[in-house]
């Protein structure tokens, strides 16, 4: 059997696509100490934020999560805003997740359309109005060096 492998005229070769992914990204706010951001991914296709979630130790079962699904991510200087395409391991309200006790850990990740590679900042809203709402405030997508924490004994 003889295949051909030659390009025809009009074919596009297949470009890799490339991913860019920004673990532990550094954010001016964080909506409270139960909740992170683990990763940020920038693919051809679309933008992934993985999320962490301990339940809080005020509830004696943990209490309970859920995610708006008019979340969206905005580029931080720009006038547009990509929503929710897809949520993975956490309900969309009003249906909750119940913890089964404080302390447990919930990994979750939301799916938007892709953004420009070139963005360097972004929001993430979950709703911006009064409440307990899960926003985040100038991600920052660049891959930071380890810090190192010096402490200085001053006696």
């Amino acid at each position: 059997m003889k295949t051909n492998f030659e390009k025809k005229p009009g074919q596009d070769v297949l470009k890799p696509s490339e991913s860019f992914v920004f673990e532990n990204p550094i954010s001016k706010y964080t909506p409270n100490e139960h909740m992170g951001i683990e990763k940020v991914t920038l693919e051809d296709d679309f933008t992934k934020i993985d999320f962490v979630y301990i339940a809080p130790k005020n509830y004696i079962n943990g209490g309970w999560i859920q995610m708006d699904a008019n979340c969206f991510i905005r580029p931080v200087g720009y006038d547009v805003s990509y929503k929710l395409i897809r949520a993975e391991n956490i309900p969309l309200a009003p249906t909750k997740y119940h913890f089964k006790s404080s302390g447990q850990v919930l990994h979750f990740s939301l799916i938007f359309p892709a953004i420009s590679k070139e963005i360097k900042c972004i929001d993430f809203i979950e709703k911006l109005e009064e409440g307990t709402y899960f926003n985040f405030f100038n991600i920052a997508l660049q891959h930071n060096e380890p810090t190192l924490i010096r402490i200085i004994n001053e006696n």
